[in-house]
């Protein structure tokens, strides 16, 4: 079966997994979204005994049905390699009495990396099988991880260029410097005035732009896209809910078919998106914990049915979710709606034009699977200073977060299924925000000082990731207000302003 692709804004067209791929956004300003979504065919029997490659290869090639067996492995295998510092690429450990997958071995840190190793490969297979003779040019806005993944795995890649915009001042100092430091005859990287949501909006606007498109294509380019509005960027996602239950399987930490619940930090809506399609392909997941920070919008939407991101932006120690604009939560709105593109487009207008949509009460009985908590800056740092005591373990901001709202929800719910939390970022990439929770006296310390400390406390050795940016040169320096996103690519393309 050719499972195809439609944009959540207009139900006539269809496309390929690969054009899909290719494209990024939709013409219409909408999301592709899988016809269907497939079901497993092996069993958890059969996956618990599988390597991450080979788990991807069982999920993907589900979803990517014009790849071919070799295409899709060639993409897997070349992904998931030695650039992971852990042969089974996502670790699940044991944290008291939870299960934290690690998804943060990988280049840049990051669980971005995990999906954005293997974005490269099928975005140039793709190319391919489409006949494309343009330079595809990666456009990415990003809260922080993105762009350094991104630009990690689109490095010199041949027939592509890569523009990461990100906030000024909304990224921690290891970020940015993993952004700015970034080699690559086709890297650039440009700091906005602004927040994350301006940089996103930014980027889609330049994605719907059809005058840009045409001075573009004269100029021999297309854009396509890293973030995880990408169908490519959100489907290697999915493995690592599929693969986490195989582990637990295996490891005799749960019997077939028994459910577990799933908590996801949740900023841009694509992570926990994945854990959801995860369950409709047949994993056994009660509940899906949306965690937020003090940018609460998926929280008061869960519990209201309103999403209103009016509101003030707060600047967190979890900066990946410092986020008010949740993009891929338009793939499950346009679900909810019976996948009624018009609907779905129509709440997607109000959004853009008054900042504000309020789902009906039946669409809002279908979010059953979903639960929503946040945590504050203050419960944050307890989580990590009470579970270092408590464990020797060291957790990053984000999956504090999630550690947190998962602890709350089992409390208050008395629910006793097993938990994943999906643990996606590692200390390093936070060490202030990590090191001073553990003991406020660390923050007179330097960046790197910290770091050094952190190895100490952690016993984690320090990633590589980290040893290359401490006397790398910086090499990108560009900054634009929000409006002038538009001549900063021209301009860097050498496209006439």
């Amino acid at each position: 079966m050719n499972l195809l692709y439609k944009s959540t804004r207009n139900a006539e067209k269809t496309v390929t997994a690969s054009e899909a791929i290719l494209k990024g956004l939709a013409e219409d300003g909408g999301l592709f979204v899988p016809v269907e979504i497939p079901k497993l065919d092996v069993t958890m029997d059969d996956l618990k005994d599988m390597s991450y490659q080979e788990t991807a290869y069982a999920v993907m090639k589900q979803f990517f049905t014009d790849f071919t067996e070799e295409e899709l492995k060639h993409c897997i295998n070349s992904a998931y390699d030695e650039k992971f510092d852990t042969e089974v690429i996502a670790p699940l450990v044991k944290v008291g009495n939870t299960y934290h997958l690690e998804l943060f071995h990988g280049a840049t840190i990051a669980f971005k990396d995990m999906a954005l190793s293997i974005l490269p490969h099928l975005l140039t297979t793709s190319a391919k099988k489409n006949h494309v003779t343009k330079e595809i040019v990666i456009l990415t806005a990003t809260s922080g991880d993105t762009g350094k993944a991104a630009l990690a795995g689109f490095a010199d890649v041949p027939g592509t260029k890569i523009i990461v915009f990100y906030p000024k001042d909304g990224v921690s100092k290891v970020q940015e410097l993993q952004m700015v430091t970034q080699k690559g005859k086709n890297t650039s990287v440009v700091a906005i005035h602004g927040n994350f949501d301006n940089a996103q909006s930014g980027v889609k606007a330049l994605f719907e732009d059809k005058e840009l498109e045409q001075e573009l294509s004269q100029s021999g380019y297309q854009f396509s896209s890293a973030n995880s509005i990408n169908i490519g960027r959100l489907v290697p996602q999915v493995v690592y809910y599929v693969y986490a239950y195989a582990k637990l399987l295996e490891n005799e930490e749960i019997v077939n078919g028994e459910k577990i619940k799933v908590t996801v930090p949740t900023g841009n809506f694509g992570n926990i998106l994945a854990a959801y399609y995860a369950k409709q392909m047949g994993v056994p997941i009660a509940k899906l914990i949306c965690a937020s920070n003090e940018n609460k919008v998926l929280y008061d939407f869960f519990q209201t049915g309103k999403y209103d991101k009016n509101r003030e932006f707060v600047l967190t120690s979890s900066p990946s979710m410092d986020i008010l604009i949740s993009s891929n939560l338009e793939r499950l709105i346009y679900t909810i709606a019976g996948q009624d593109a018009q609907k779905n487009a129509e709440l997607m207008k109000k959004l853009n034009t008054e900042g504000v949509y309020e789902i009906t009460a039946e669409m809002k009985e279908k979010l059953a699977d979903f639960v929503g908590g946040y945590a504050t800056e203050e419960e944050t740092r307890e989580t990590i200073r009470d579970t270092y005591r408590s464990t020797g373990y060291v957790m990053d901001t984000h999956t504090a977060v999630a550690a947190h709202v998962c602890k709350a929800y089992q409390t208050n719910s008395k629910d006793t299924l097993k938990a994943l939390v999906a643990s996606t970022a590692s200390p390093y990439k936070f060490a202030r925000s990590v090191m001073t929770s553990i003991d406020a006296s660390y923050d007179a310390m330097d960046e790197f000082a910290l770091i050094d400390e952190l190895e100490k406390v952690s016993g984690v050795e320090i990633p590589k990731a980290i040893e290359e940016i401490r006397n790398a040169d910086i090499l990108h320096t560009k900054e634009c207000e929000v409006d002038k996103m538009k001549e900063t690519v021209k301009t860097i393309l050498g496209v006439e302003v």
